[in-house]
């Protein structure tokens, strides 16, 4: 039993560790609240953890290998870079026309369970992360079964859903002290960063790959 504790509460703490770090997950976070409201973050921690639940099986199943590879993780990389340039540029395109007046929850852009989906693929170093530190993770917690492996997955996800819900909860609780400047403002920020994000995924991917 106590083993059993020990896995979900280290896993929890490690999740959050690396959730707490910017990246494309938290900026799409923050542009899809300001859009949707609250629900923009448990939706993306659900096509993130959809994902993630895919990739634990396919590492039980001996999956670390293959995403341990220069060139998948290269590949990976820069289709990332190429998912990440675009939402940006999606993102300044609507700039002209975004008003808080007009924004209404479900219609707007990606829906935020593939954007979660999206922008995990996006970063090669979810996959790195999961073949390598994930996997040690999961064979640790194989000593206990699957029970293990369920108490490591659930205190993975956990720690990114109170994390992600906060983050909505904060930038929607504060859209009624929000003017259409302020909120143009983020969505340019978050534009800008997705498309920083994509340039470096980028120019990693084309380091593996030579």
């Amino acid at each position: 039993m106590w083993i059993l504790v020990t896995i979900f509460a280290t896993s929890f703490v490690i999740a959050l560790s690396g959730a707490l770090m910017p990246g494309p997950l938290l900026t799409i976070t923050l542009s899809e609240s300001a859009r949707r409201g609250f629900i923009a973050g448990p939706l993306i921690v659900l096509g993130h953890g959809i994902l993630e639940l895919i990739l634990v099986l396919l590492l039980l199943l001996g999956l670390a290998p293959v995403l341990n590879n220069n060139y998948v993780v290269g590949g990976v990389g820069l289709v990332g870079a190429v998912v990440l340039v675009w939402m940006a540029v999606g993102m300044i395109r609507s700039l002209p026309s975004l008003s808080l007046q007009r924004v209404t929850t479900g219609n707007q852009g990606t829906h935020p369970v593939w954007a979660g989906i999206l922008m995990s693929l996006a970063n090669p170093y979810w996959t790195i992360w999961w073949a390598t530190i994930g996997l040690g993770y999961i064979l640790y917690s194989l000593r206990l079964g699957l029970l293990g492996v369920t108490a490591f997955f659930i205190g993975h996800i956990l720690a990114d859903l109170l994390w992600y819900a906060a983050v909505s909860f904060t930038v929607a609780h504060g859209r009624r002290f929000m003017s259409d400047r302020i909120y143009k403002g983020i969505i340019a920020c978050c534009a800008v960063a997705l498309l920083v994000f994509g340039l470096y995924f980028g120019f990693s991917g084309a380091q593996r790959l030579i």
